[in-house]
């Protein structure tokens, strides 16, 4: 049987780091294990495994737990000891860096929620803002960093070392976790160097990436299919998640694997300006709301109740309300919409070869009844197959899961990086 000391070492140092890396690699996988569990897991031998694992346990990274005793046996020799990795030892932050709300949670190395925490971006981006770019994008630096240190606060975490922080923009991010000085201003706006601002190891990502991997990762927690053969079973390998507050943007997972593009624009949705005649074309769900009912309004549609919303109070929450109230007007605007997500839909479906479309944001749990008119719509705009269009179970806190989740994923692919990169 080959072992990892046969892959390739070196030296002694690069030996005992691949070591290491194995035993970290199980110590994540299992709940606990003895030296015969990651000898079998790992290939490496006994005396190998037992010597790493007192390093590490050494190191604050594994420690030793009782082991489970069938009732009844006889215990013959020593009992074999039984390791675990200390969860506590190390916190990872996720944060939604939304246009209007910042999220942020503080988890531990198997992922468990140690805090939350949420708050309002004060003040409006605007135009001018946009052109002079200093002032907003420090304040917007500090906010986050505010948000970070209150939920390493709640969590306790003055002990524990912090991991790794990811970070979710509405813009478009590269491999380095830049944005591109583009759409007038808005992209670094939203994302003003926050890998460099940042205090720790930051990975910064864009927002609907992260949210088709939270809803990836969520279906194979389920139990569904995600390898080659998962799209006839629930189209998780070829599958778009697509944000629909203020605007459209999808992340895109083909083939199992995420679609990045040049500056990280491949979820880009300007496209839709010029598919559907309109200059705001990648108007969210609530932008849309918002803007088809003040234009239906304006044009003499008093009948409406939203008629006596102020127009700089009207929501997409009011809208919605006013059609499960059986409002002529507001039924109408998301008839539109959903026939608007229905074509967005049919092109993802068509260009890309994605089975399953999510729609996810603040709003989803209201959003059936758009989701419905959109399933209609789509045999009368397209041909077969169809995409399958369902709403994200995981609300608002769709990006910060999927923040989490690209954290545990780097972890769990190289942890010795993140535990102890020196060794």
């Amino acid at each position: 049987m080959s072992t990892v000391h046969d892959r390739g070492a070196s030296s002694p140092q690069l030996l005992r780091r691949t070591n290491r890396q194995a035993v970290l690699q199980h110590a994540l996988r299992a709940a606990s294990f003895t030296a015969a569990d990651a000898m079998a897991a790992t290939s490496l031998t006994r005396a190998t495994v037992l010597g790493v694992c007192a390093e590490l346990v050494e190191a604050g990274w594994l420690h030793e737990v009782a082991g489970d005793r069938t009732e009844g046996a006889v215990q013959r020799g020593r009992p074999a000891r039984h390791y675990a990795l200390r969860s506590d030892a190390a916190v990872i932050v996720g944060v939604d860096a939304g246009q209007h709300t910042l999220t942020a949670q503080a988890v531990d190395l198997r992922g468990r929620e140690l805090a939350a925490a949420r708050c309002a971006v004060a003040g409006e981006l605007d135009g001018h803002d946009l052109e002079e770019g200093a002032a907003p994008a420090e304040a917007r630096v500090e906010t986050v960093h505010a948000l970070i240190e209150q939920v390493l606060e709640q969590a306790a975490a003055g002990d524990r070392r912090r991991l790794l922080t990811v970070v979710g923009v509405p813009a478009p991010v590269d491999s380095r976790g830049y944005s591109p000085t583009g759409d007038q201003g808005y992209w670094p706006a939203m994302n003003p160097g926050l890998v460099d601002a940042l205090d720790g190891t930051v990975i910064v990502e864009n927002d609907a990436n992260l949210a088709v991997i939270a809803e990836h990762a969520l279906a194979a927690a389920s139990g569904a299919p995600t390898g080659p053969d998962a799209a006839a079973a629930s189209g998780s390998a070829h599958m778009a998640t697509l944000l629909m507050g203020e605007r459209f943007g999808a992340g895109l997972l083909v083939d199992g694997r995420l679609l990045r593009g040049a500056d990280g624009g491949a979820g880009e949705m300007r496209f839709l300006d010029v598919v559907f005649g309109d200059s705001r074309g990648a108007d969210g769900v609530a932008a849309l709301a918002r803007r088809w009912t003040l234009e239906a309004l304006a044009r003499g549609e008093t009948t409406s109740p939203l008629a006596a919303v102020a127009a700089a109070d009207l929501s997409a929450v009011d809208v919605f309300a006013a059609a499960r109230d059986g409002d002529d007007l507001a039924r109408s605007v998301l008839d539109r919409i959903g026939e608007r997500l229905a074509r967005i839909a049919a092109i993802l479906s068509s260009l890309l070869g994605v089975e399953r479309v999510v729609v996810a944001g603040a709003i989803t749990s209201a959003i059936e009844p758009v989701l419905e008119r959109a399933r209609t719509a789509l045999p009368e705009i397209s041909t077969p197959p169809y995409p399958q269009l369902v709403a994200s179970t995981l609300g608002r806190d769709v990006v910060v899961r999927g923040a989490i989740e690209l954290a545990l994923t780097r972890l769990r692919e190289d942890p010795l990086d993140l535990l102890a990169p020196d060794v």
